[in-house]
């Protein structure tokens, strides 16, 4: 499935809905998308990029990827770890739709890159899904913003000891680099994913549905066949000005030093796509959160029964975990709030739920803590670990690792006591005609 075909099934649905109305992609759209961030949006005129449209907030609902992947919002977790677990090798194809039109200069202000922000750095790309391939452990692919700084140059969060900067380190004379932009959900959310080295998300994004790849033109890499629009090029050893660009937290991020993009080649669909996605808008938390519940539910499941896990939006869908159990013990949920940690090293709070809880629902977990939590029972608190860089709060040193205290909370039903006074009354609804 590509995204044309995938933003039809949203239209067909009643879902998608059309923006004819002119906008620029200078703030404005960006405006829009925060008028209605949760829905789905195609814009079909962008003033002053004739040809072009720009589509949201079609990965910004749990509901999109479990459409796109062909199973129920609450089976996604178990997809996300089989399809790490058992990637497949997708299929080599010639002359792939993404190389429909090869431009003949390279110059990124024919493409339209918004600027979200009025104190942005300058205009982003937010969705590339980068691809570059380490010499020792091969393709890896993940997603850095970029900020365009020249027509053929951008700058780009390459977060420290993360797989493309240490693939950058070893590469002296720059490092092949190709963005695809405008993908579907499935390759989306392989690309969110943080799999041990060595494992291809390439093959992650094919276990969850046919993903073709197909040779770039001036790069030796294979790039995503039905992309709407890739840009190929060197991530130099250049060094420029990155930021400031609002983070995960809704927080303004600031300015780094950081590598620079020679982008040599430009292809794209014809009529293209531009995939946009609001900074901390809904699309940027499910696709930061989604892919560390896997984690965090295999090595939950090692200490306890669990039954879900939820990274929630309100804690920056990076901070914050609501996670479900059975307890068959009397210290099953501090093993659970152990173990979520080593799950996920940015966590900052805990909470541990029994089944009857809604983990989807605010409401409910803020319920179980309420009347199933005490803080001298049932509080832990770990002093100085390390954290998470986007928590505004925590203890930030350059060049050293972020700290912060971390917390969990058990509010599930203190083991041995009789559960009657801890469960909500049923009542069984009656439906009256309204006259």
């Amino acid at each position: 499935m590509d995204l044309r075909t995938f933003l039809a099934e949203l239209d067909a649905a009643g879902e998608l809905q059309h923006i004819r109305t002119p906008i620029s992609p200078q703030l404005d759209v960006a405006r829009a998308m925060a008028g209605r961030d949760g829905t789905p949006l195609l814009f079909e005129s962008l003033v002053g990029y004739p040809g072009w449209r720009l589509a949201a907030g079609y990965v910004a609902q749990r509901a999109h990827f479990a459409r796109a992947l062909g199973c129920k919002v609450t089976e996604l977790v178990e997809r996300m770890a089989g399809a790490m677990a058992h990637p497949e090798p997708p299929v080599v194809v010639d002359n792939p739709v993404c190389q429909e039109v090869v431009l003949p200069e390279c110059d990124l202000r024919q493409i339209p890159i918004p600027r979200y922000h009025p104190l942005d750095g300058g205009p982003y790309v937010t969705t590339g899904v980068t691809i570059i391939v380490d010499p020792d452990y091969g393709r890896n692919i993940s997603f850095h913003r970029l900020m365009r700084i020249g027509p053929d140059r951008l700058v780009g969060r390459i977060v420290e000891q993360r797989g493309t900067d240490t693939a950058w380190r070893k590469a002296p004379e720059g490092l092949p680099i190709a963005v695809c932009i405008g993908l579907p959900p499935h390759v989306l959310l392989a690309a969110a994913m943080s799999p041990p080295k060595g494992i291809d998300e390439v093959g992650i994004a094919q276990a969850f549905a046919p993903t073709p790849i197909a040779r770039a033109k001036t790069v030796p890499l294979d790039v995503f066949a039905d992309a709407e629009l890739v840009l190929e090029g060197v991530l130099t050893h250049e060094l420029a000005d990155e930021g400031p660009f609002p983070d995960l937290s809704g927080t303004m991020d600031g300015i780094r030093q950081q590598p620079v993009i020679k982008v040599t080649t430009v292809t794209h669909r014809l009529d293209p796509i531009f995939h946009a996605l609001l900074p901390a808008g809904l699309e940027h938390k499910n696709l930061m959160g989604m892919p560390r519940e896997p984690t965090i539910f295999a090595e939950v499941s090692k200490v306890a029964t669990c039954t879900g896990v939820r990274i929630t939006p309100g804690g920056c869908s990076w901070l914050h975990a609501v996670i479900q159990i059975v307890p068959q013990g009397p210290d099953d949920a501090r093993h659970t709030i152990e173990a979520a940690f080593r799950g996920h090293a940015s966590l900052k709070h805990v909470v541990v739920v029994d089944t009857d809880v809604d983990i989807d629902n605010p409401a409910d977990i803020e319920w179980a803590i309420a009347t199933r939590f005490q803080a001298d029972r049932d509080l832990v608190v770990l002093k100085d670990q390390p954290s998470s860089s986007l928590d505004p709060s925590a203890r930030q040193i350059p060049g050293q690792k972020t700290r912060t205290a971390k917390m969990g909370l058990d509010a599930t039903i203190p083991w041995g006591e009789p559960h009657d006074g801890y469960l909500r009354v049923p009542y069984e609804p009656l439906i009256l005609e309204s006259q």
